[in-house]
C-alpha cells in the first residue's frame, strides 16, 4: 500500500479496536482485541498505545483495554441537544416487533413520568398510552426505577408530598414495601407494574442513560397482565441497552 493510504488504514484499524473494546462488558485484553479485529498483536499494541496516548483508550490495573474518558467528553458535545425519540424510535420498533406490544418511551418530571413516544402493534386488542399523558412515579415501572435512582432520602419525600394515593387495588401505598420493591428493581435494572395503575395492564419498564451516565428516559412495554411474559425483560433490557448505546453509554 502506499504511503497516502497509510493514514487512513491507521484510522480503519483504531475504530475497529475501539468497536471491539465497546462491544466487551469487561476490560479486555491483547489477545481478545487481536482476535476480534484480526490484527496482529503487535499491530494492535501499537494502535493501542497512541490511543492511550491521546485518552481514547485506558488500561485498568489488570492491564486491561477499556474506552477512555476523552470519548466520553467528545460524546457528550456530539450528542447534546439531542432527540432522543428520534434516537429510540427504530429501538422501540424493533421491541414491538419481538412481544406484538405497546413500548413506551418516557422522561421524569418532578414527580411524574411524562409519555413522550410510543410504537403500537397492529392488533385490535392493544394497551394505548396516550404521548403527552402522565402517572405518578410509584404506579409505574420506570418510575419506581427512577425513585431508586434518586435515593431513599427523595421517595421518602415523595411519599409524604403525594401520600402514595391508589390508583387500583394493587396499588402500592406502603413507604416500606415501594422501598423494598423500588431496592429490588434497582439491583435487576428492571421493573413492573402489576396493575397498579390500571386494572388488567402490567408493564416491564428499563431506564436509559446517556453519555455521562445519567438518566435520561424510561423504555417500557405495556400489555394485558395475561400476555406479558418473563421472558420479555430481556427484550426490554436489550433494547434499552441499545438505544443507551446511541447516546454514547455503554455501561450495565
Amino acid at each position: 500500500m502506499n504511503k497516502a493510504g497509510n493514514p487512513i488504514q491507521v484510522i480503519e484499524r483504531s475504530a475497529a479496536l475501539l468497536d471491539a473494546i465497546a462491544a466487551q462488558a469487561e476490560p479486555t485484553s491483547l489477545k481478545v482485541l487481536s482476535a476480534e479485529t484480526g490484527l496482529h498483536p503487535s499491530t494492535a499494541f501499537r494502535i493501542l498505545a497512541s490511543l492511550i496516548d491521546t485518552g481514547f483508550v485506558e488500561r485498568d490495573a489488570a492491564g486491561g483495554y477499556v474506552l477512555g474518558r476523552k470519548l466520553l467528553q467528545l460524546a457528550g458535545r456530539v450528542r447534546r441537544g439531542i432527540d432522543i425519540r428520534e434516537e429510540a424510535r427504530a429501538h422501540m420498533e424493533w421491541l414491538r416487533d419481538q412481544i406484538g406490544e405497546t413500548v413506551n418511551l418516557t422522561v421524569r418530571e418532578g414527580d411524574e413520568v411524562i409519555y413522550i413516544e410510543r410504537v403500537a402493534p397492529k392488533r385490535m386488542m392493544r394497551v394505548e398510552q396516550v404521548i403527552g399523558s402522565r402517572a405518578p412515579l410509584h404506579v409505574t415501572a420506570v418510575g419506581k426505577l427512577m425513585l431508586g435512582e434518586l435515593g431513599d432520602a427523595f421517595l421518602r419525600a415523595y411519599a409524604r408530598r403525594t401520600g402514595l394515593p391508589a390508583y387500583t387495588p394493587k396499588t402500592i401505598t406502603s413507604v416500606e414495601r415501594l422501598l423494598t420493591v423500588v431496592h429490588q428493581a434497582r439491583a435487576q435494572g428492571t421493573a413492573l407494574d402489576d396493575e397498579e395503575a390500571e386494572e388488567g395492564v402490567g408493564c416491564i419498564g428499563t431506564l436509559v442513560h446517556d453519555s455521562t451516565g445519567a438518566v435520561v428516559a424510561g423504555l417500557s412495554i405495556s400489555a394485558p397482565m395475561e400476555r406479558r411474559r418473563d421472558a420479555w425483560v430481556a427484550l426490554v433490557r436489550e433494547a434499552g441497552r441499545r438505544i443507551a448505546a446511541r447516546l454514547g453509554y455503554f455501561g450495565d
